[in-house]
């Protein structure tokens, strides 16, 4: 057994629902808080909001009392919605949509794609998996795609795990800041069972296990029986396990790895996939146990 975390119990899942002191607090009084906005300024924007039909933070926004993050921070505490802006900017990457931009655009897509798994392959009456995510070709955003949908499970108050299982090009460890130094490989070498897992800042129900040291013999590691053991323990302490792999064109791995998994999501790049390396990976797959949880077309 390897001393990741405690062993997952499912009611503390009320616990990550609701952060404490957050209990249906209005969002005047959450922007008066992070703002330490007088009474006669909350009138002023009362009296604003009113005049012109406006939301309270909106209101705000045009009166500058409030900025539209101060807005997105409290909207985020009100609904009970991890929000971590730090993970995203210029300082840092732009990738973290779900997580820097929770309520746009592409933060529903991935939302909707969460939606869509939990009915199909990861849905509670089908065996218990864990969701490889890979591509044809390097640059396809299978990286971009796992790491996002991670965010978005975690999102749901379940403890959720991604695990940097790349070890040809892993990111991983860049997207979310957190240290590579030890990771999968060191557990898979048997150098290593402990600072494996990382939780990310500003997203109480998020792990990040990365690769560590880049392996000269990655397939072998993945083909060991101790690999598909991790993940039998790790779906054990987590709700959500999130897999991210090499892309196909490195080699068997991604094969290998979605078979333990027992799931596997595609991913293709729009006006760059090639219907035929999509098609073989796809037949490539389905030889093999993994449940195929469908097709992904990035655009990103």
């Amino acid at each position: 057994m390897i001393p990741l975390l405690p062993a997952n119990n499912r009611s503390e899942e009320a616990e990550f629902a609701k952060p404490p002191g957050v209990h249906d607090r209005s969002i005047g009084d959450l922007i008066r808080e992070a703002r330490g906005l007088s009474d006669q300024q909350i009138e002023q924007i009362v009296i604003y909001q009113r005049k012109y039909g406006l939301r309270f933070g909106e209101a705000a926004i045009a009166l500058k009392l409030a900025s539209k993050e101060d807005v997105l921070q409290a909207l985020a505490q009100q609904f009970h919605y991890p929000y971590a802006p730090g993970l995203s900017g210029p300082s840092k990457n732009t990738e973290l949509v779900v997580a820097a931009s929770p309520f746009g655009d592409e933060a529903e897509a991935f939302r909707e794609l969460r939606s869509q798994l939990m009915m199909g392959a990861l849905a509670t009456d089908q065996p218990r998996r864990a969701l490889a995510v890979t591509s044809p070709d390097a640059g396809d955003g299978k990286s971009y795609v796992a790491a996002n949908l991670a965010v978005a499970f975690s999102q749901l108050g379940g403890r959720t795990l991604l695990v940097d299982a790349d070890m040809r090009t892993p990111r991983q460890h860049q997207l979310f800041s957190v240290s590579g130094a030890v990771g999968l490989s060191s557990i898979l070498s048997g150098r290593a069972e402990s600072n494996v897992v990382h939780q990310v800042a500003g997203l109480a129900s998020l792990y990040v296990m990365p690769v560590g040291a880049v392996p000269p013999n990655p397939l072998e590691l993945v083909q060991r029986p101790a690999f598909g053991l991790l993940l039998h323990e790790l779906l054990s302490k987590f709700d959500h396990v999130v897999v991210d792999t090499p892309a196909a064109a490195h080699g068997a791995d991604a094969r290998v790895i979605a078979a333990k998994s027992g799931a596997v999501l595609v991913i293709g790049r729009k006006g760059r996939s090639r219907m035929g390396k999509m098609q073989g990976l796809l037949k490539s797959l389905g030889k093999g146990p993994a449940a195929i949880a469908g097709v992904v077309m990035n655009e990103y």
